[in-house]
């Protein structure tokens, strides 16, 4: 480049470092300036050929290397270097003094404090020392141009500084019109980004924008444009001018994109905060004019609206209170304020809930006993407890008024609400049986679904300081309803989730106790809220995923599963009428006969409820319907023989099966209590040689495993007596097993069925054709009670079994057995295990099946 050009550029650079000694200013600049302008106007006078820097200047072959932290300093620019450590600064010590010549090379990393030669880029560039300043903080601050390029070849010194032998990297110039589009363009934004950064001074862009020279344009634009390190040693490492601006204009125009969209969303955050403010200074200039219009401005308006409200309301004292404190605030508060708005949400919570709207109970028990009857087939027990509380409060208010004995208990209060749990398996009505109780009772019905809930700020809500916050879902159903006293069922109390999230069901204690929900505190609202008057229903399957303590608060109903002759009144009564409107039938297009109800509810369902029977009856309602829509048919009978048609082969097994897997000796039927109704259980025992050992399969809990092993225990200690080979477990194997492998089984009641079944292997005696058998037995033969006795009986009717074996003690527990069941059924009452072995096992030498026997005629030892 032209000197002149080098000292306009120099004279802008300088004027803009403020931090130099002003005199050395004074000495330096004008000499070097005037050297500058004399070898311009020789230049201009002589015109000699065009000849490279390297060719004028002899630059040494081994240099000094400054190690540079994230800076690359280029050809024909002036760079100011702040330098501190040791080295660096012996380094600058010993060139001030000579030529002052140093090799400035980036390194790699800028983050390694002391790099040493593999860290450092193998291209650099030749400087010259130009000013020198030693700060009063030890370092040095100094002034360098740079000169020319060069490539490292090997370092020869790295103490006290680093030194290597260079070579220069001749730069390839190219000419055209590309180049000189190339470099229009890179001036053009760097223009367009100096508009948009205050920070670049204007008499710096004017010279650049003056700049003819492709490769000086290059680096001036470099040296000031913010540019990534490894970027900017790419534009200094390549040898040709027009990768040089291919680069570098790809540089800036990303730079040009990116300040663009900065000053879009600055404009747009100050169109935002312009758009505050207007509407600040409006709604000012408004509430003015409303005042001397003497008009309500908009807040007033509000606060209004909310105190009358409140007086609306009725509240207890305390949430009185409370509305009017923070309406108070409210009335104080600037609307443009944080907190306005979550003051006006909660006041708005507090004025919405049914502090004391009510609906009146119907008290018509001939009204109540119809509704539950039309709804609900069966389920005595819960109808007399709804009919039992309808009349007790009837009697109290009809008796309020009268004279009446005070209560001189300070501490007990009278308790009005009732909370019953509906304990039974799916499908027994336990959901839809609430919605029948709200509508005997002319109340409103809200249902909330706990499975699966694990934090209790679902129950109590959260508190107000946090961004969002609400009631709990309790409150939020209660406003839904408008009303205090509706009938509220919890679905799935036994499902609630237990862990770091939270107890739900702790929280549950205080909307359940009696003695405490009078009182409930919503963390959200702070105030007490009265749910005496909720009419709470729970529902589970099992009892023994709920808490006892909450259990304890509750009055529990079980719901056992329906008899044969009840579902098929269900399904005439009630499933089969919805199904035909829900599949666009008529009545007389499609008829069920009662064997055809049975064969399904027998062969394809066989649950405790309704629910699957529903599913049944209505594919078949939908396959009917179809034959209906493709003209096939017009009308259908469905007889046993159509349900298999329609539904393809039985899901389960015939009774006569049944009994051909009990005739093999070391198979027994059990009864067992499920949390989905009762069912039928086999266990299957089978002998190989061996010495005393006994395995046990199935997914057996702990309990059962215990109570295997007291059956084994017990019939061994009692071989000689039963008549068995004593002999027998000194050189057998015994392999106990239940099936239904997947599904997890435990409890006390299949003690005496694993006795039987190993009696049975061991003598060879096959169990008696339809019985079943259920209780726990001792190590000296005693048989205990057990529980679940009404699920079990159904079980066992829905199976075909004719005659059960029960422990004595059990025999009470057969009055909730319905009378159908128990006309069906034969039962044996045990006191001991030699009881149940009497009337469960064949007598000796009785007919063993074929199916049974091996091929000399001997009793096969395998179960099945």
């Amino acid at each position: 480049m032209s000197a002149s050009r080098w000292y306009s550029n120099l004279t802008d650079f300088l004027e803009w470092v403020g931090d130099i000694n002003t005199a050395v200013d004074e000495i330096f600049l004008p000499s070097i300036l005037t050297r500058l302008q004399k070898k311009d106007e020789q230049d201009k006078q002589t015109q000699p050929e065009p000849v490279s820097e390297a060719e004028i200047i002899k630059y040494p072959v081994i240099l000094p290397i400054l190690p540079l932290r994230g800076v690359v300093v280029y050809p024909q620019t002036a760079v100011p270097l702040t330098i501190g450590q040791s080295r660096s600064i012996k380094l600058v010590d010993d060139v001030s003094s000579g030529d002052r010549l140093i090799g400035v090379v980036a390194a790699r990393n800028p983050e390694i404090e002391n790099p040493g030669p593999t860290d450092l880029y193998t291209t650099g560039t030749i400087a010259v020392v130009h000013r020198l300043f030693r700060a009063p903080d030890n370092t040095i601050r100094l002034l360098v141009q740079g000169l020319v390029r060069f490539r490292l070849v090997e370092f020869i010194q790295e103490e006290p500084y680093l030194k290597a032998k260079i070579e220069l990297a001749a730069e390839n110039v190219e000419t055209g019109l590309e180049i000189d589009a190339l470099a229009r363009n890179a001036r053009d934004q760097f223009e367009q980004i100096a508009e948009m950064s205050p920070s670049i001074p204007k008499e710096l862009v004017a010279s650049i924008t003056t700049l003819e020279d492709p490769l000086q344009t290059i680096y001036t634009i470099a040296n000031f444009q913010r540019i990534e390190l490894q970027e900017a040693q790419q534009i200094l490492e390549f040898d040709s001018t027009q990768e040089k601006l291919h680069k570098l204009v790809g540089v800036l125009v990303r730079e040009v994109e990116v300040l663009q969209l900065g000053q879009k969303i600055q404009n747009q955050a100050r169109s935002e905060i312009e758009k505050v403010q207007r509407d600040y200074f409006l709604r000012e200039q408004l509430k003015a004019i409303q005042k001397e219009l003497g008009e309500k401005d908009e807040q007033s308006v509000e606060v209004e609206e909310f105190h009358k409200k409140i007086e609306t309301a009725r509240m207890p004292e305390e949430a009185e209170k409370q509305a009017k404190r923070e309406l108070e605030r409210l009335s104080r508060m600037h609307t443009a304020a944080a907190e306005y708005g979550v003051i006006r949400t909660y006041l708005d919570w507090l004025v919405s809930l049914p502090w004391s709207l009510s609906t009146t109970d119907n008290l018509d028990l001939a009204h109540a006993r119809k509704v539950l009857n039309q709804d609900h087939y069966g389920l005595e027990d819960v109808k007399e407890r709804i009919l039992e509380f309808l009349a007790i409060r009837k009697l109290r208010l009809e008796r309020k008024d009268e004279e009446q004995i005070p209560s001189k208990d300070a501490i007990r209060r009278d308790r009005e609400g009732v909370i019953l749990c509906f304990i039974g398996p799916p499908g027994v009505g336990k959901t839809s049986l609430g919605q029948s109780i709200a509508r005997a009772m002319e109340r409103k019905f809200i249902r909330i679904s706990l499975g699966g809930v694990r934090d209790e700020a679902e129950i109590r809500g959260h508190r107000r300081t946090y961004i969002g916050a609400m009631p709990g879902r309790v409150l939020q159903a209660l406003r839904r309803t408008e009303s205090r006293n509706p009938v509220f069922m919890l679905d799935e109390v036994d499902k609630l989730v237990f862990d770091y999230h939270g107890d739900p069901a702790s929280a549950l204690l205080e909307v359940l106790d009696p003695e405490q929900n009078v009182e409930f505190r919503d963390h959200y609202l702070e105030v007490a809220y009265d749910l005496s008057q909720v009419f709470f229903i729970t529902t589970a399957n099992t009892l023994e995923t709920i808490p006892a303590p909450l259990l304890d608060r509750m009055e529990v109903i079980h719901l056992s599963g329906y008899t044969e002759s009840e579902k098929v009144t269900i399904a005439k009564d009630y499933l089969i009428p919805r199904q035909v409107r829900e599949n666009g039938l008529r009545p007389e297009e499609v008829k069920f006969t009662k064997p055809a109800l049975r064969t399904i509810i027998n062969l394809f369902t066989r649950e405790a409820g309704v629910r699957n029977l529903e599913r049944k009856i209505g594919s078949v309602c939908r396959k009917i319907g179809t034959r209906i829509a493709q003209g096939e048919k017009q009308a259908a009978s469905v007889t046993p023989k159509v349900v298999k048609e329609l539904l393809g082969h039985p899901i389960f097994l015939e009774t006569e099966e049944i009994n051909v897997r009990t005739s093999i000796p070391g198979v027994a039927p059990g009864l067992a209590w499920t949390p989905y109704g009762g069912d039928v259980l086999f266990i299957e025992a089978t002998r190989m040689p061996g010495a005393k050992g006994f395995q046990l399969t199935g997914s057996l809990g702990n309990v059962m495993q215990e109570s295997a092993r007291a059956a084994l225990s017990y019939v061994r200690s009692r071989a000689e007596a039963l008549g068995l080979d004593t002999e027998f477990f000194e050189k057998t194997d015994i392999h106990m097993h239940i099936p239904g492998g997947a599904q997890p089984k435990d409890g006390p009641s299949a003690g005496v069925t694993m006795a039987t079944a190993l009696v049975s292997l061991i003598s060879g005696r096959s169990v008696k054709k339809g019985v079943g058998m259920t209780g726990e037995i001792t190590l000296r033969g005693q048989v205990l009670p057990v529980g679940g006795i009404k699920e079990k009986m159904l079980a066992a009717h829905r199976a075909g079994l004719k005659t059960v074996i029960l422990p004595k003690r059990n025999e009470l527990d057969l009055e909730d057995v319905p009378d159908e069941i128990k006309k069906n059924l034969k039962f044996i009452f045990a006191e001991s295990v030699d009881d149940v072995l009497k009337s469960a096992l064949e007598k000796k030498g009785s007919t063993i099946p074929k199916s049974a026997q091996n091929g000399d005629g001997n009793v096969e030892s395998t179960a099945g």
